[in-house]
């Protein structure tokens, strides 16, 4: 069972990572971490600006796909070098900011009623229509006060959708709940994030 203490592990790995791969080094990971935590899990990493906590990358792999201390370094990077929103990462900015990790639990298909399904503060989302997704995490409807409504018109748009095409039935909706985790201040202390 994970806890703020081992989500700070997982943090300090992501962070490493992302050092290494601004140093041009290997990442040399210890078999401790690799056996504690290999079990499987959905995990999105979100870097945030410090105080402000403004977005500065967010990246996932909402299946679990790898061991949890791979996904967290793949995530990790991802957040800090690949998320097209952003410019890469630069040495400077590193110490002002913050991880956050986000650990998806199971996706659940929403069948019927999906703006009642899907609980703001509880549910993330993910919109799925052929090849085209589009996922929100739970913190997005609280942090934009969105109903579950303009949540699920958000993640079409996301998907590159038209917003209320969610309501149409060959569109796919999953609904997931998270355990999330953020550094106080950069390089500090962990707490559980809770939304209601």
């Amino acid at each position: 069972m994970l806890n703020s203490e081992s989500v700070r592990e997982l943090i300090a790995l992501g962070r490493k990572a992302v050092e290494a791969f601004l140093e041009g080094k290997e990442l040399k990971v210890r078999n401790y971490i690799k056996s504690e935590y290999s079990f499987k899990r959905g995990i999105f990493t979100t870097l945030l600006i410090y105080p402000q906590k403004e977005l500065r990358g967010c990246v996932g792999i909402p299946y679990p796909s790898y061991p949890l201390w791979e996904a967290v370094i793949r995530t990790s990077i991802s957040s800090a070098f690949e998320d097209p929103r952003f410019k890469p990462l630069i040495r400077s900015e590193l110490s002002n900011v913050i991880w956050e990790i986000s650990l998806l639990g199971s996706l659940e298909e929403v069948k019927e009623n999906p703006e009642d399904s899907i609980k703001v503060g509880k549910h993330g989302v993910l919109v799925e229509y052929g090849q085209r997704k589009g996922l929100l995490l739970p913190q997005v409807a609280v942090e934009y006060t969105l109903t579950s409504e303009e949540f699920l018109n958000r993640a079409c748009l996301k998907a590159g959708l038209e917003e209320n095409l969610w309501k149409r039935e060959k569109v796919k909706i999953f609904r997931f709940e998270a355990d999330i985790y953020r550094e106080v201040e950069p390089c500090g202390e962990v707490v559980k994030v809770e939304l209601i």
